[in-house]
């Protein structure tokens, strides 16, 4: 699913967008598989660059999704497509955030449950959390946009974690909203970070976004130039 409520009959092209924050943050190393509004405090830092060692985290949900104003079943996630591609290309270590209550099969009731938790601010519970991310210099979070912004278990995992000194990085898959507003929740709930450009990638063209996962990843400093 490229996004409850995120509906865009019109192919586009992939987006890479660069997702500007201050605030708090975090940074890693891999092994496995818009227009953003301003940060609520910090200032942008364009210049950031990945660095050290670097974690992968990422949410992505199988089923029935959305494709071109239409509906496809994934046996696996288009953010799940994309994080593998950014694992093969800099071998770092990768947390996938599972929910302890799994997301139904079904596009429409899946939209219908994130409407319920976006309205209500929930933090559904992650079935298998993370103690501490400290070994880490880089985090990259992603996830699919649902409603303009990322899923709320994202929220979940960002808050109980200290991101103290480390750079975050999102990346995300989408219909029509890029990095969505990312980079105003994770300045708020990644205490401590800094931040890097963002990657956007329209869900239906994520098995072939290498060109543009590469890219990125050289303006990172996490493959070299």
């Amino acid at each position: 699913m490229n996004g409850p409520r995120d509906h865009n009959p019109v192919r586009r092209r992939t987006i890479l967008r660069a997702a500007l924050i201050t605030g708090a943050a975090a940074v890693t190393a891999c092994s496995s598989p818009s227009d953003q509004p301003e940060p609520e405090r910090g200032q942008a830092s364009p210049g950031n660059k990945a660095r050290g060692k670097v974690l992968l985290v990422y949410f992505s949900r199988p089923g029935e999704n959305y494709r071109y104003g239409g509906r496809t079943t994934l046996t696996v996630g288009n953010t799940e497509v994309l994080a593998g591609k950014i694992r093969d290309l800099i071998g770092c270590d990768v947390h996938r955030i599972e929910p302890a209550d799994p997301y139904p099969e079904g596009y429409d009731a899946t939209v219908k449950r994130n409407v319920v938790e976006q309205d209500t601010d929930a933090r559904p519970a992650i079935k298998n959390p993370l103690p501490d991310i400290g070994a880490y210099d880089t985090v990259l979070l992603g996830s699919p946009i649902w409603n303009v912004r990322a899923p709320m278990i994202m929220t979940t995992f960002t808050e109980q974690l200290d991101f103290s000194g480390k750079v975050v990085v999102p990346f995300t898959t989408h219909a029509m909203s890029g990095l969505g507003t990312t980079a105003r929740d994770y300045a708020k709930s990644c205490r401590g970070a800094t931040f890097a450009d963002g990657l956007a990638v329209q869900g239906e063209e994520v098995g072939e976004a290498d060109e543009a996962v590469e890219t990125w990843l050289r303006q990172l400093s996490l493959i070299a130039s």
